[in-house]
């Protein structure tokens, strides 16, 4: 009785000690080895291990273990249902077995392979809001005796700490992931920013897109904005509280893509430490964007038609079919219809991909949009920069709508982040912008002219160009010239240009 009670003292002072880890400890994996090195100890366990439960595979695999075996017990892999820990994860109540050899739940297998001796075992489920997570489980007593009723409660506390601990964590990485796409959803760097009728076009065709579960793909040249359209058309569909995942199949070879996409089991391959989820399997329930889909090898689409086909895959170097209700868009600079007539894209994903198709204008095609672009890009650079009195030149503004931008937006971008870096802090001037000087493509001045005609036809065609880009308005291509509405409509009238109000 003394022993017992002294066993139940030391046990509620080792519990008060953990209690205090859970929330103050933040590597989830050393608080776990520090729990079940207490439990070991305090239940003067001959070995002990925290398994946890992978829902999709339906599997339990040892996250924790003590003993003389742990390293070559983590290589192990429990199913549901199997032994004296699957059948405690799959029924979620504890049991006690004081003599495995008598019992026919007993599943001898990892024991013999490592010639570990067990007599007896005890094993407790772990549970988050009354779902079974994983289980906790001891084996044998290091003086050989058999494990009793009593050490059951004792167990079943460690293994509601270590429960705690775990859902803890996932609290504190869920909130991380909730505050990072709030803050992109009320972040103002994540908007498309235009007004032209082009990109008014685009918008309307992604939000008539986004609330079916369609397969949409995504053209466009480079720094169109191909991710922002895919990320609006996530946001505005019924999938927008569940997760957006980004993948670029042009960043990786093929291994690692697949890895990428399908993640892998422990012992996959060299290095393969743990198991690893991946992308489609992230995005389960939500939407995820391959962008670049056209630089992925023949191997690969195979694999993702089937899962576009199928919702099932392989993780690498597993045998257990993961299913996921996945909704994929995709994005390609290149002519996928080329790609497949050439053989170097699958026409059955071709298909499958492009049941919906978008273009993302290039920004040569709604050059109107530029004057939006550059002031809502100035801004947020004006704000980090902690200038609040930047303003652009007419010369520098006229040398952006001029130009090609062969980057397009991003390029944009990039250009005036720069000029705010190394202007004057006052005002950006066209010798701030790091490209030079362009006309509209196409055009070639003739030679021969007096300066005064020479004038006039510059004057007639960039106006001409601004009016085609501001859709015949007057009043935004007075403000993008910066010249009164009255005076352009008489400029209108003297070049007789034609366009509609």
């Amino acid at each position: 009785m003394n022993k017992t009670g002294s066993h139940s003292e030391s046990s509620i002072e080792h519990f008060k000690e953990i209690s205090s880890w859970v929330s103050s400890v933040q590597d989830l994996d050393q608080l776990l080895e520090l729990i079940i090195a207490t439990a070991t100890r305090t239940m003067r366990a001959k070995a002990s291990s925290l398994l946890l439960l992978d829902e999709k595979a339906r599997k339990l695999y040892f996250k924790v273990v003590t003993g003389d075996k742990r390293d070559e017990v983590k290589a192990y892999q429990i199913k549901m249902g199997q032994g004296i820990a699957g059948i405690v994860a799959q029924k979620g109540e504890p049991l006690l077995i004081q003599d495995v050899r008598k019992d026919p739940r007993w599943n001898k297998e990892i024991s013999e392979s490592l010639g570990f001796e067990t007599r007896s075992i005890a094993c407790v489920p772990m549970k988050s809001d009354g779902q079974t997570i994983g289980v906790v489980q001891i084996i044998d007593k290091a003086d050989g005796g058999p494990i009793e009723k009593e050490d059951m409660k004792i167990l079943e506390v460690f293994a509601e700490l270590a429960a705690l601990a775990i859902t803890h964590a996932r609290g504190i990485e869920l909130e991380r992931i909730e505050k990072d796409c709030l803050l992109e959803e009320l972040g103002i760097k994540h908007q498309i920013i235009g007004e032209s009728k082009v990109i008014r076009n685009v918008i309307a065709d992604a939000f008539k897109v986004a609330n079916s579960k369609t397969s949409a793909l995504i053209l466009g040249e480079s720094g169109t904005g191909k991710e922002l359209l895919a990320g609006l058309i996530h946001r505005a569909g019924p999938r927008r509280d569940n997760p957006f995942i980004v993948l670029n199949c042009a960043a990786l070879p093929e291994t690692l893509l697949e890895d990428e996409l399908f993640g892998h089991e422990k012992g996959a391959f060299t290095g393969a430490d743990s198991q690893k989820i991946g992308k489609f399997e992230l995005a389960n329930e939500g939407t995820i964007f391959l962008d670049e889909i056209g630089e992925m090898n023949p191997g690969i689409q195979a694999k993702l038609l089937r899962v576009l086909q199928e919702g099932v895959f392989y993780r690498v170097g597993g045998n257990v079919p993961i299913s996921v209700d996945v909704r994929v868009i995709s994005a390609t600079n290149k002519k996928l219809d080329q790609e497949v007539a050439g053989g170097r894209f699958r026409e059955d994903l071709y298909y499958r991909l492009n049941v919906v198709q978008i273009n993302m204008p290039s920004l040569r095609e709604r050059q109107g949009d530029i004057p939006l672009l550059t002031e809502y890009f100035l801004d947020i650079f004006k704000q980090e920069a902690g200038i609040t009195r930047l303003s652009i030149s007419k010369e520098a503004m006229e040398k952006m709508i001029l130009y090609d931008w062969p980057g397009n937006v991003r390029e944009l971008r990039n250009a005036l982040e720069r000029a705010v870096v190394m202007g004057n802090g006052k005002e950006i001037l066209p010798k701030d912008l790091p490209f030079s000087f362009s006309e509209p493509s196409g055009s070639v001045m003739p030679v021969g002219l007096s300066l005064e005609d020479a004038v006039n036809d510059f004057k007639k065609e960039y106006i001409a160009v601004t009016l085609q880009h501001t859709e015949g308005s007057r009043t935004k291509a007075s403000k993008i010239l910066k010249i009164q509405r009255t005076y352009l409509s008489r400029l209108i009238s003297k070049y007789n240009l034609r366009e509609a109000e």
